[in-house]
């Protein structure tokens, strides 16, 4: 077998998720890296630390943001190129939009958000809100697999990959779109999706002028925030940030809840989390039940004692 795994970049670094995917499409086997953008060859050989031989770059500036057709192209003109008939990517939100596209052009069969190495050609995967899973069966047939962030973890190692660069053959065509401007969202932080701690605040806070003692947690632990829904909705925090059934899904190694119920909707975005903090004053929350650890008292009180434990913890 003979993968590519796609390894996108942010500002011509390779965001945590590459090396993520990285790391579980070498374990199937002998693995081809694509990177398009802009990108040092010294960052692109860092692959060689997660399993990848041989890293193809396209360094086309115009390539710097996702641009879903043209990366669909490339991505497919690769496979052909090395003969690979399984291809890895990230179930983030590139991947999302890449994967079925290029599952078409290689008219292969598209295994979503799985959480697993194929195991006697089975693959698992999350369903029905992380409360159960599916046994995908895999055929023998090309494939294209995204992989769920933060449910594999990437081991780094001595090597380095050889970086050669790819030709691709896109055209104006190929772009339907032209990126005007970009806004950090996420403040240079971590972005949500790929975080591995979360601080998230609820309605409990009482208002957006009490949000420091989140971001001050958050700064001593290297987290990033986050926020329930109805917090986004009267306008506390910005819609980004909302994690739930109708936000966004995450699976951080550790989830700390402030101040939020735990409704059953909000639930279905962090239940996947390795670990849930929940604080709360109100010893009948919902959220508790489905807490590892949890603390009743005022968060007014309780978070900065927490975040100067954890800066004594660290100095």
């Amino acid at each position: 077998m003979t993968n590519l795994v796609f390894t996108e970049l942010s500002n011509g670094k390779l965001r945590k998720t590459s090396h993520e995917v990285a790391a579980y499409a070498a374990q199937m086997g002998n693995t081809t890296a694509i990177a398009i953008g802009k990108a040092d060859a010294g960052e692109l050989e860092k692959l060689g630390g997660y399993g990848i031989t041989t890293v193809l770059h396209v360094a086309d500036e115009r390539l710097n943001n996702v641009m879903s057709k043209a990366y669909t192209k490339i991505i497919t003109a690769a496979a052909a190129q090395i003969g690979a008939d399984t291809v890895i990517m990230s179930h983030n939100t590139a991947g999302k939009t890449i994967a079925p596209r290029v599952a078409i052009r290689m008219q292969a069969a598209l295994y979503p958000g799985v959480n697993s190495l194929p195991e006697n050609n089975i693959v698992r995967k999350a369903v029905f809100s992380g409360k159960a899973f599916a046994d995908l069966a895999m055929d023998n047939g090309a494939k294209v697999i995204t992989v769920n962030p933060n449910s594999f973890k990437a081991e780094l190692s001595s090597g380095s990959a050889t970086v050669t660069a790819f030709e691709a053959n896109i055209s104006d065509t190929d772009f339907d779109s032209v990126v005007v401007n970009i806004e950090d969202e996420a403040g240079g932080h971590v972005p949500l999706p790929d975080a591995e701690i979360v601080v998230s605040g609820g309605r409990g806070l009482k208002g957006p002028e009490h949000w420091g003692i989140i971001e001050d947690l958050a700064s001593a632990l290297g987290a990033a925030t986050a926020c329930s829904r109805p917090v986004a909705d009267i306008g506390w925090r910005p819609h980004h940030e909302h994690v739930g059934q109708t936000g966004i899904t995450i699976k951080p190694t550790l989830y700390i809840a402030v101040g939020i119920s735990g409704a059953i909707q909000h639930l279905a975005g962090v239940n996947q989390s390795k670990v849930i903090v929940v604080i709360n004053k109100d010893p009948e929350a919902p959220f508790f039940k489905a807490a590892d650890y949890g603390i009743v008292g005022d968060a007014f009180e309780v978070l900065p004692k927490i975040t100067e434990a954890v800066k004594k913890l660290k100095a």
